[in-house]
């Protein structure tokens, strides 16, 4: 099938009641043309001289290893083979843990600052690691969730020179215009078994301080943030990715409060941004763009949808999706501007691997583990071996960070970084642009070199609009796919917005393959179809095309609304990893995991902030104040307990305009029975109310059920003969 590019969409394609039209003409900001190519980089990764990758078996390789896997040169794996990567890198950082940061080997080495220091510990540790290098893992990670620290192994003299030989490896694999490596670290912290990790990623290596600041030194963010701050002061510039967040169990996006217990408030917010302008979206760990749960009528929401209890303690069960997710965050972000003036989560993304083995997988087609020895072999990752209850099955490719930059140096990638011109893939190198502005013309992508003209008259991913003119938003967008993988599937721009202190999003199909039509029924684009063979473990690309583009004007744009928009760029379906080695070892595709998937590339969003004047368009909801002033008084638990139990409700949601009917039944369990009137299958259902039915319970004067694994709470008062209710106070709710 021969390539076809999309340019528009002038079909009116209807998706969840939002008319797909292409974009006016009209005034637009007025900006520099920037010529800037795209590179791809690895942000996240570790070698032996991080104690769990040495605990995991990686025993041997260091960050000068890594530095020659990502150019391109063949490297031992620690299996006992030697791999190439499939493309080489344009950058690189190595993460190592600056918790322990290369004690196991300053042990063995008999001319260390820890040898010498402390022959004694450094003894131990050496024979602990080589009878058992888990149990030496475990102690050390014990030791660093407790904060029990072992003092000779944080010591400044001893940590100081590793510190500045990992610098010294950056700045001697530094080729400025060719490749680039940053001095780098993750900061390790890991409260209660959550995972609030970050990368520090420093500009210049001849101001890196003279050890890092560690989750030893303290597991809050905050302490980071004020460490980064003094940093900043001193002349050293450098900023903070905060880690794949779907293990953090609902911490790593507050919008009440911390993880302490403390007020998210202004202060917190712009300090937060203003020193982590970024987060991690895909890793080997999953993705945490969203999940079923969070978006219910996200068809594509189950991409490597990662669940693992960390062990430790303060683990309770499987982590909390709402907070740990990046779609989420946006749209509270967008509440919380709302309602309070602030937005801690204007981030961009990027992806990485924590690959806790030097030699990373960035394809399905060349996946040969990420844990060291754990891993190594297509018949330990297809049965599913496991290290710390974490099943190899579960695992994926690297994500990769894509950064538009003028130049493959330190301070371009860095300032590309800093501005959020940044965009994340699964481990393919789709090329992705995305641009937004008042009037972006229908005909942009038809340029010879439309990325000028958009430059010059909107702005890139990554950024605000600027000042709105009369008119909705129109977004120019292009991906092309990579050359050594699958055709492209569709382009989706995702949008979130605050209304009346509720959240919403909308998923809108801009340019797709084929000649394909949405469903007029349902608004649904269908499915590309598949070329996978199964029983071979493999596809073609008679399906999809090669390159399209649209230029997209917001149906739906309502002014005094603050919102978001971002773009997700889908392949056509290829077999995952773990079909591909089980038809190598001649088995059938393993149960529990996906047989077939579709890589895909996230951009960073471009924010739409209403005038003061705008705002005063919004429409107002209704405000506890005004029921106190009218007289409304909130019911108590007996007086819940008459209202709801045994009882089926019609509830209608004040900002939506839906009705549902729900069955409160008399054993603490509800059910969603009706939407609108309509009884939907138990498909739907489970889709559209994270399975139907639930627990609830009353208590303290609140009605409280679990959506998603969170608590949603609402206080129900008297008004006359109406009921209201009304969620926790809170400037964020969920969307249903």
């Amino acid at each position: 099938m021969q390539a076809r590019r999309i340019r528009t969409v002038s079909t009116r394609a209807v998706l969840g009641g939002a008319v797909l039209l292409g974009a006016a003409a009209g005034p637009a900001p007025a900006q520099t043309g920037v010529e800037r190519k795209v590179y791809f980089g690895e942000q996240h990764v570790h070698t032996s001289w991080s104690f769990d990758a040495f605990g995991f078996g990686d025993t041997l390789t260091g960050p000068e290893d890594f530095y020659r896997y990502a150019q391109g040169q063949p490297t031992p794996h620690p299996g006992g083979f030697t791999v190439k990567i499939t493309k080489p890198l344009d950058w690189a950082a190595v993460t190592e843990h600056s918790e322990y940061m290369g004690m196991i080997q300053q042990a063995s080495d008999p001319a260390s600052p820890l040898r010498k220091n402390a022959p004694f510990l450094a003894e131990a540790l050496k024979l602990g690691t080589r009878e058992d290098p888990m149990l030496a893992f475990k102690v050390l990670s014990v030791t660093i969730a407790k904060r029990h620290s072992v003092a000779e192994l944080t010591d400044p003299a001893v940590v100081a020179p590793v510190w500045k030989r990992i610098v010294e490896i950056a700045d001697e694999f530094n080729r400025p215009g060719k490749f680039t490596t940053f001095a780098a670290y993750e900061w390790s912290s890991t409260p209660g078994a959550r995972n609030l990790h970050r990368n520090i990623f420093f500009l210049d290596t001849k101001k890196v301080p003279p050890v890092p600041f560690t989750a030893i030194d303290s597991e809050d963010p905050r302490a980071l943030w004020a460490w980064m701050e003094d940093q900043r002061k001193a002349g050293n510039e450098l900023l903070a990715v905060s880690h794949n967040a779907n293990l953090s169990d609902g911490v790593m996006f507050p919008t009440e409060v911390d993880d302490k217990g403390r007020t998210i408030d202004r202060a917190w917010a712009e300090t937060r941004m203003r020193n982590e302008p970024l987060t991690e979206l895909k890793q080997v760990k999953g993705q945490s763009e969203t999940t079923p749960g969070l978006s219910p009528n996200d068809e594509f929401a189950d991409y490597e949808v990662f669940v693992w209890q960390l062990l430790g303690a303060g683990a309770k069960g499987p982590p909390r999706e709402y907070g740990s997710y990046v779609r989420q965050a946006y749209k509270d972000g967008v509440a919380l501007e709302q309602a309070r003036g602030f937005n801690p989560y204007k981030f961009g993304v990027v992806g990485g691997s924590d690959s806790h083995v030097s030699v990373v997988p960035y394809r399905q087609e060349n996946f040969f583990g990420v844990h060291g020895t754990v891993d190594d072999t297509p018949e330990k990752r297809v049965s599913g071996a496991s290290v710390l209850g974490l099943n190899s099955l579960w695992v994926s490719p690297a994500g990769l960070s894509a950064v538009w930059a003028e130049e493959n140096t330190r301070e371009a990638i860095f300032s590309g970084l800093r501005r959020k011109e940044t965009y994340t893939t699964s481990g393919v190198r789709i090329q992705l642009r995305f641009f937004g502005g008042w009037g972006l013309d229908a005909t942009l992508l038809e340029q010879e070199d439309w990325p000028r003209a958009a430059y010059a008259r909107g702005v890139p991913m990554g950024s605000d609009l600027p000042a709105p003119a009369a008119q909705a938003p129109s977004f120019a967008v292009s991906a092309l796919k990579d050359p050594d993988s699958a055709n492209l599937d569709r382009i989706q721009i995702v949008k979130g917005w605050s209304q009346s202190g509720q959240s919403f999003e909308q998923i809108y199909d801009v340019a797709w393959s084929g000649a394909r039509r949405p469903d007029p029924s349902t608004g649904k684009l269908p499915p590309v179809g598949s070329s996978v063979d199964l029983a071979k473990g493999t596809y073609t690309n008679r399906i999809g095309g090669a390159e399209l583009g649209s230029v997209w004007t917001d149906p739906d744009f309502d002014p005094s609304l603050d919102a978001f928009y971002y773009v997700r760029a889908l392949e056509i379906p290829t077999p995952r990893w773990s079909t591909i080695q089980a038809v190598q070892l001649g088995r059938v595709p393993p149960a529990g995991v996906a047989a077939t998937i579709q890589e895909r590339a996230w951009s960073s969003p471009i924010w739409y902030t209403p005038t003061a004047e705008a705002r005063k368009g919004a429409k107002p909801g209704v405000t506890l104040a005004e029921l106190g002033r009218k007289g409304a008084v909130a019911l108590d638990d007996a007086q819940l307990r008459e209202l709801v139990v045994g009882k089926t409700l019609r509830v209608r949601n004040m900002v939506t305009g839906r009705v549902y009917e729900i069955l409160y039944g008399t054993g603490g369990q509800r059910l969603v029975t009706a939407v609108d009137g309509k009884t939907p299958d138990l498909h739907s259902l489970a889709e559209t109310f994270h399975g139907g039915q639930a627990r609830y319970e009353i208590r303290d004067g609140r009605l409280t059920t679990q959506i998603a694994g969170t608590p949603f709470e609402v206080t129900v008062y008297r008004l006359g003969d109406r009921y209201l209710a009304s969620r926790r106070a809170t400037p964020t709710t969920r969307s249903t």
